[in-house]
């Protein structure tokens, strides 16, 4: 076809070069090769951070490698420093690629470019091999066309799209395709489908399992005007050549299976599996749908950035989604790296997708950051509080030793605290440890002890002071705060009050909330001997000296 060099006027590499470019990976029996091809058209989506988890988990625990791919076809929506983005977002969520585009390494691997718009002379040379075969076509119609045939298919309730009679470039003569070539008419190339849409293709999907859809019948553009490929045409060619096994993404894509098949077969290649993952959803209502990155502030990555949730809490519960089994897992495991989860395509429901719900991933934010260590809980709430909250990072470096031993409270053992979920709640949970922070006014304290009047609480205060020895084991601590406890009337329960009843004002546990909303402002806290011997002297009897008229 003498229009074919008019068509690709560039010096390209032969397809069977390239080929030899890209050989067979030499893989052991069950190794997977995946790939996770996100789009730079905006902010990084969790649905691209759950998949990217799943396929670098499925590759590495079978032996096989995990490829990021930066799918960036679509040069009208992307957003300058988007591929960067997300190739740095998963990285700092520890998950790992073998091959792939990285800033400080360039390109990773020996299968790549990883970036769509640098393979542009790859796509072209498989394009005009397509072309020269017949299996592909030039097409010149209009938009306006394009908006004729939809309107008369729309008329005579024929399906949509670009096939059989109404594809009106599929058998124009050569010399019709070289003279609009020649007054320089722009063109879309498309594939020249053979399917048909009454017969039936069958394929196993590795999550719905066995599926039957109809044949493709449309000739799909496979080359926009601008020589840019679409996503079906370049991801076959891409998977292909990187000698992709598994295709693991959103099920969204479904339905495009039978025509991704066709691509690889009008090549004689053999397709990879594919196994479509159900998405994140969210109720709403009664109802529930897919995350929204326009509407939903959870759908980004960054939203649980800013709010400081730990990123292996998120990875964590990604796993929960996807597999049933993980909980139980960690509970079996509770010390070991989730990258060790025995992930398997066969846990994974087919359909409906999980619930994103706010409420378990406070608990199993909380579960993580209890079996920290309070120096793991400082150095990562610090590097959060750097990038988000200045004062709070300035507050804890400050002094250190401090804040450490204000988070070792109660960490470690069956019985860790479990206040704080996320590195923002650091200025609430331990904010009354520092002066300029705590904020305890009368109203407060009237509003937290009801039971007992001020000029009493100053009394009991001053009395426990006098006794107060900060080098006193727990046991006399305690022994000392009940002693006083029960001098202004706190006892275990009323009868011990016999010869005056009315003198009651409640139990030693009452006596020691009144400290508690004292020392910290608040009617709960963590152990309340460990907080003061954290606090030091001069802090409590500062606190405890509140200075109110008796």
């Amino acid at each position: 076809m003498s229009f074919v060099s008019k068509a690709f006027p560039e010096q390209l590499v032969p397809p069977g070069e390239i080929e030899a470019r890209y050989p067979e990976r030499g893989l052991l029996d069950g190794a997977l090769v995946t790939r996770v091809g996100p789009s730079p058209t905006g902010m990084m989506h969790i649905g691209t951070l759950y998949v990217g988890l799943l396929n670098s988990l499925l590759a590495h625990q079978s032996g096989g490698s995990a490829i990021l791919r930066i799918e960036d076809t679509d040069k009208l929506r992307e957003v300058d420093g988007a591929s960067n983005f997300i190739a740095e977002s998963l990285k700092s969520f520890g998950i790992d690629f073998d091959e792939g585009p990285f800033d400080t390494l360039g390109n990773l691997g020996e299968y790549g470019p990883y970036i769509q718009s640098q393979r542009k002379e790859i796509y072209h040379s498989f394009a005009k091999f397509l072309l020269e075969s017949g299996k592909a076509y030039l097409c010149f119609a209009t938009t306006e066309e394009l908006e004729q045939i939809r309107e008369k298919q729309g008329q005579s309730s024929a399906r949509t799209g670009y096939y059989g009679e109404w594809a009106i470039w599929r058998e124009k003569p050569a010399e019709a395709v070289a003279d609009a070539l020649n007054v320089g008419l722009p063109w879309v190339l498309r594939l020249r489908s053979e399917g048909k849409h009454v017969r039936k293709i069958a394929f196993t999907d590795d999550i719905f399992g066995k599926r039957e859809m109809a044949e493709n019948d449309h000739d799909i553009v496979i080359l926009k005007s601008d020589g840019v490929p679409t996503y079906h045409f370049a991801h076959v060619v891409d998977d292909h050549l990187m000698r992709t096994t598994h295709v693991i993404r959103g099920d969204e894509w479904l339905a495009s299976v039978p025509m991704h098949l066709q691509i690889f077969e009008a090549f004689g290649w053999r397709a990879p599996r594919y196994a479509h993952v159900a998405p994140i959803n969210k109720v709403e209502g009664v109802s529930r749908r897919k995350l929204s990155k326009r509407r939903d502030p959870e759908a980004s990555v960054r939203f649980f950035e800013e709010q400081g949730f730990p990123k292996n809490a998120i990875l964590e519960y990604l796993l929960s989604l996807a597999d049933s089994g993980f909980e139980q897992w960690r509970m079996d495991n509770p010390t070991t790296s989730l990258f060790e989860f025995p992930l398997s395509l066969e846990s994974f429901q087919a359909g409906g997708g999980p619930i994103f719900d706010f409420d378990k991933l406070d608990h199993v934010s909380k579960e993580y950051v209890s079996q920290l260590t309070a120096v793991e809980v400082f150095d990562l709430g610090v590097g959060w509080a750097t990038k988000h909250d200045t004062e709070l990072a300035a507050r804890l470096s400050e002094d250190p030793d401090y804040a450490r031993a204000a988070l070792s409270i109660e960490r470690g053992g069956e019985q860790a605290r479990k206040d704080i979920r996320k590195w923002s709640d650091l200025r609430s949970e331990i904010g009354y440890f520092f002066d300029d922070w705590f904020d305890l006014t009368e109203d407060k304290i009237s509003e937290q002890l009801s039971f007992i009047e001020l000029a009493e609480i100053n009394k009991l205060a001053q009395d426990f002071l006098k006794s107060f020895d900060l080098n006193d084991e727990r046991t006399e601590w305690f022994s000392k705060m009940k002693n006083v406890a029960v001098k202004h009337g706190f006892a275990a329960r009323p009868r011990d009050f016999k010869r005056n009843p009315e003198a009651y004002k409640g139990s030693v546990a009452h006596a020691a909330q009144i400290f508690r909303v004292l020392l910290t402002g608040e009617s709960t806290s963590p152990d309340l001997f460990s907080v003061m011997q954290v606090m030091g002297l001069d802090r409590i009897q500062r606190r405890l000296s509140i200075g109110l008229s008796s």
